[in-house]
């Protein structure tokens, strides 16, 4: 069967059926589309005449299609989730609206190449002349690609009396409320299923503008994992690219918020505020702060939770950012550079990370698994001892005052001048990283000479030393840094300063991480630590050379 990268399906069952049988139709649709599944509401949509059976110009925005949209999401999350599915929301229109039915043909963001569809065909004598109707109906409706491609999906139910629906619930006929300007905030990293509900359903409140809030900055600051948060910028595209494709007749607003409020309190055109379970009282707190401002009060709309049901036991039960960024952890973020200067074996890992970031622990599940570990620290050491590379160049920089009665050098005295002077710091690393350097080459031949397959370096100042270059793979083990405060000055029996010092004379875990190839953290448990070490060498097994 043919593969497409981008589609549409059309649902021609009536709504209330549609939940019903929306799983096996999306299962079958993910065989055949690969990156995005735009899907478009069409109950009645006729499609077996020389004509298209007319159908109303748009979909009451009621409850019954908001309760549609939030299982359309939920179910592509738990049986497609590699696909890109997106609502598109311009034929559901709100009574109280003003907003226009969308007439003209709409760009989207990603062209179709295929067209599906779960309309039931029982003549088989009137397939192909279903397939061009259809073909020549989603044309008038979107751009496409050329060659444009139709299909039939079976939903494996014959009819729709096949289908045992609830009890119908007339309050789902009622139409959910509608205004003008509509707020919400949040942070849209990695846009999930649970980010498209709050903002589809955002979209069906109101006929004009949504203002929407990202958070940046500080906000930031306490998130699990903040290091993995895509950058800004890219999140507040991905959000746009989303709200344009599922309906580009609202007027929307994307603005950073580096505080919890932003425009939410200053805003007086507003009237509505969207929030979830979690963020109620937020909700509350603004309009208190509204109160202040002697502005008018939001009206608050509640959006639930979306259950994760594909969590682990030690997961959260909603579906969140956070959850999905820890699930990141182990794996290849970003494919490595093929660098033909490094010999193709042993394989080498940078393993990096700040002081206190529990790369030790790292390595030692690494060396269980089979990798050749050399410490680099324990490599620099050796250019320090009396007769080494480094040591005369130290003694005569320093002084004869950092050398103990045996000649050797004193590194706590040493590191106390050097962490409290950029400059010195920097003098000292410039005669000790060359000579590292060479001794660690010298080290990973011997791994080679060994049989060794996988060699980790593991180097504190890989990347500030520039020694990318000698490895084929970075990995960064990470940990937020009040923890790591306390795990340094624990181990070394150091005040809190100078702890802090230390950490300050090396890269953050920001920038780290924007060199790696693969994260770890090692903030739970070390049985979690263990897990994401043995995934990610399950998956560097499948990189490494076969020759």
């Amino acid at each position: 069967m043919a593969l497409f990268q981008t589609g549409v399906l059309v649902l021609t069952s009536p709504l209330p059926l549609i939940p019903l049988h929306i799983a096996p139709v999306l299962t079958a649709a993910a065989k055949i589309v690969k990156n995005v599944l735009y899907v478009h509401l069409h109950p009645g949509l006729g499609l077996a005449g020389s004509h298209i059976r007319p159908v109303p110009a748009y979909i009451p925005a009621n409850w019954e299609v908001s309760r549609i949209l939030s299982n359309l999401y939920t179910k592509s999350f738990n049986v497609c989730s590699f696909l890109d599915v997106r609502v598109v929301l311009s034929n559901i229109k709100n009574h109280c609206s003003t907003q226009q039915p969308f007439s003209t043909v709409q760009k989207l963001s990603e062209p179709p190449e295929v067209v599906l569809t779960d309309y039931s065909i029982t003549d088989s004598n009137q397939s192909n002349q279903v397939l061009q109707c259809l073909e020549k109906y989603i044309l008038s409706c979107y751009t496409c690609k050329p060659n444009l491609r139709a299909m039939v999906l079976s939903s494996g139910v014959n009819s729709a009396k096949d289908f045992c629906p609830d009890v119908k619930d007339s309050r789902l006929c009622e139409s959910i409320p509608n205004y003008s300007d509509v707020v919400l905030g949040g942070t849209f990293d990695r846009l999930h299923c649970a980010h498209k509900i709050l903002l589809s359903l955002s979209c069906l409140l109101t006929g004009k503008r949504l203002l929407i809030g990202v958070a940046d900055g500080e906000l930031l600051n306490n998130k699990v994992l903040k290091e993995l948060i895509e950058p800004y910028q890219d999140r507040v595209e991905k959000v746009r690219n989303f709200l344009l494709d599922v309906n580009p007749t609202i007027q929307y607003e994307l603005v950073s918020l580096s505080e919890p409020y932003g425009p939410a309190i200053t805003d007086p055109k507003l009237e509505c505020i969207v929030v979830s379970d979690e963020t109620q009282k937020g909700g509350e707190a603004v309009n208190q702060k509204r109160l202040v401002n002697a502005l008018q009060e939001l009206a608050i709309h509640k959006i639930s939770l979306v259950k994760d049901f594909q969590r682990a036991s030690d997961e959260e039960e909603k579906l969140s950012s956070s959850t999905l960024r820890k699930r990141l952890l182990g794996s290849l973020l970003v494919p490595p550079k093929d660098n033909p200067r490094i010999p193709r074996t042993p394989y080498v890992i940078g393993l990096t990370g700040s002081t206190g970031s529990g790369k030790t622990s790292v390595m030692q599940y690494l060396q269980k698994m089979g990798a050749a570990a050399i410490n680099v620290d324990a490599v620099s050491h050796e250019s320090y001892r009396p007769g080494g590379a480094a040591h005369q160049k130290i003694v005569q920089q320093f002084g004869q005052e950092i050398l103990q009665e045996n000649g050797t050098i004193n590194r706590t005295a040493l590191g106390k001048i050097v962490f409290a002077d950029e400059a010195k710091l920097k003098c000292l690393s410039s005669i000790v990283w060359p000579e590292t350097a060479i001794l660690m080459k010298q080290m990973i031949g011997g791994a080679a000479a060994e049989g060794k397959s996988v060699c980790v370096l593991d180097a504190a100042l890989l990347l500030e030393a520039g020694w990318i270059d000698m490895v084929h793979e970075v990995w960064v083990v990470i940990v937020p840094e009040d923890e790591a405060l306390r795990r340094i000055v624990k181990r070394d029996n150091i005040s809190e300063e100078d702890a802090k010092k230390r950490l300050a004379s090396q890269w953050t875990n920001d920038q780290r991480v924007q060199k790696a190839n693969v994260v770890i953290c090692t903030q739970w448990e070390p049985s979690f630590t263990e897990k994401q070490v043995q995934k990610a060498w399950q998956l560097l097994q499948n990189r490494l050379p076969t020759c």
